[in-house]
């Protein structure tokens, strides 16, 4: 584990930085009650059939598997998590005009929740906040949707009758061209890159750190378990997220005034 003198030159260098890019996995919200899907404790893990749940061709063609992730969606932990100490600490970056971006491939809302401006939040997976009909493109608060589950047990566009699911990138769905284009513009634009709570396995989005090496930025990374970029990053911090995220941030502003 790196000791307190590991920590201070990692807040020394971002102290050193003005524009601070963070790309956030779902290790950021296992503090919240989310539980992430690649841990020890992961959804994937502990269930591999999963994971044939959040492919969208699966999901298309069998109504079965609607109506399980309907069940899913209505019991999802996001509806009662709170953001923790991880979130705030991100926050209190963004506060500090230090944060040139925060890319997520959370779904969960909970970085907005803390307070980080919505405009410096880049959803690359999207947001279980929204249901998307998959015909005519119709978008509706989750809740709305939600609700029709007492009567419903696959609830359809009530525009077109298409089907709808919540509006995140499944297997077999690729990123939007505008949020990816968002996120690269980000990496593009930056003096270091934080990759937090992220395994930095699923692309398009793990080359974000290839771009950010290309362009000069300092490659940091918190994340329990190892990643194929420790090599070549500045820095890699094995750390419990919700303590060292907030401690370098608090260390690096304060030593930025």
């Amino acid at each position: 584990m790196p000791s307190i003198s590991r920590h201070t030159e990692v807040a020394e260098l971002l102290a050193a930085t003005d524009r601070v890019t963070v790309l956030t996995g779902a290790g950021v919200s296992t503090d919240s009650g989310i539980p992430d899907f690649r841990g020890p404790q992961g959804v994937w893990t502990k269930n591999p059939g999963a994971a044939a749940m959040f492919d969208i061709g699966t999901y298309l063609a069998d109504a079965d598997v609607r109506r399980e992730v309907w069940q899913m969606r209505r019991a999802h932990p996001a509806w009662t998590a709170r953001p923790n100490a991880a979130h705030h600490a991100l926050t209190e970056l963004d506060r500090a005009g230090r944060l040139r971006a925060l890319i997520t491939q959370n779904i969960d809302g909970l970085h907005q929740a803390a307070g980080t401006d919505p405009r410096r939040v880049i959803e690359v997976h999207g947001t279980v906040h929204w249901i998307i009909c998959m015909t005519c493109g119709l978008r509706t608060p989750t809740p709305e949707v939600l609700a029709r589950l007492e009567e419903e047990s696959d609830p359809h566009c009530r525009e077109c009758g298409g089907i709808q699911k919540a509006d995140t990138i499944s297997f077999g769905q690729r990123l939007r061209s505008e949020v990816l284009e968002a996120a690269v513009q980000a990496t593009e634009d930056c003096d270091a890159f934080v990759a937090v709570g992220t395994s930095l396995t699923v692309h398009p989005v793990a080359g974000l750190c290839d771009l950010a090496l290309d362009h000069g930025a300092h490659l940091i990374i918190i994340n329990a378990e190892p990643t194929p970029y420790d090599d070549a990053a500045a820095a890699v911090l094995r750390d419990p997220i919700g303590e060292v995220l907030p401690e370098l941030v608090r260390g690096s502003v304060a030593q930025g005034r």
